[in-house]
């Protein structure tokens, strides 16, 4: 780590990102972020991004980007916990490694919670505070052939949240796309979160968050994003759901590094 960032120091600052972040209700509540972190963190994380092949082809419903005829799997993730980490060359692994800590930190969640106050509570609530949530980030790269269709997230999920990596402000054309829904039925596009460097959102995942991306260009080498889910957490089953696709997932991730090696 070539700057003096602390990992408290780090938390602080992004939980102070999330309080301060613009809110807008349309077409849904989110939060829209425009410095996540230090600019000097943030030129580490650039630096320390990962080889094409440091990384594992996603599964589930974020599968349904991989539209390429060849059959190449179009988004790729690491998962930001240590064991999945633990491959990569040291100085990745100590950026990556801090990153991970600072967004599964209980400060940076209680700030999401506190700002997203309103969506939680209409999904679970006057008691939504109570309710257990499970910090998962992941560095994804989605490549040219990358799209993801008109969806709402499982609910599974208790809080989506995006942050955009790009080096510069060349393609703000390819962020996430916000629909409204009409009494017809209809799913317009409503906003789009521009891909600019250091940026994001964030929302309660709820049965009306409807989003989507469209399809990703040749002019785009890679979309570089950290993706941090909060799945609920409340009740036995769910507890060890979380911890079990922990699991599986790092076995999936070994089986992956022994394969390339």
């Amino acid at each position: 780590m070539r700057q003096p960032w602390s990992v408290n120091n780090l938390i602080g600052f992004v939980a102070e990102s999330v309080r301060n972040a613009h809110a807008d209700d349309s077409p849904f509540y989110h939060l829209r972020f425009e410095r996540v972190f230090p600019d000097d963190f943030y030129g580490e994380m650039l630096d320390a991004m990962p080889a094409a092949e440091d990384y594992r082809a996603m599964s589930g419903k974020s599968k349904m980007g991989s539209s390429r005829p060849d059959g190449k799997p179009t988004r790729a993730k690491i998962d930001l916990f240590p064991e999945y980490i633990r491959h990569l060359p040291q100085t990745k692994r100590e950026v990556w490694d801090v990153a991970g800590r600072v967004l599964r930190s209980k400060e940076v969640g209680a700030a999401f919670v506190q700002r997203l106050a309103s969506g939680l509570e209409r999904r679970f609530g006057a008691n939504f505070e109570k309710v257990q949530m499970y910090p998962v980030p992941i560095l994804t790269r989605d490549i040219p052939g990358y799209r993801i269709f008109k969806h709402t997230d499982s609910l599974w999920k208790g809080i989506t949240v995006q942050f955009y990596l790009p080096p510069n402000n060349s393609t703000p054309h390819i962020g996430t796309i916000f629909h409204d829904v009409l009494p017809s039925g209809r799913k317009p596009k409503k906003a789009q979160m521009p891909f600019s460097p250091n940026t994001g959102y964030a929302f309660a995942v709820a049965d009306n968050t409807w989003h989507s991306a469209d399809p990703v260009g040749t002019e785009v080498k890679t979309r570089d994003s950290i993706l941090l889910t909060y799945f609920v957490d409340a009740g036995t089953w769910r507890f060890l759901r979380n911890r079990g696709r922990r699991a599986a997932n790092f076995a999936l991730n070994e089986l992956r590094n022994l394969t390339h090696n």
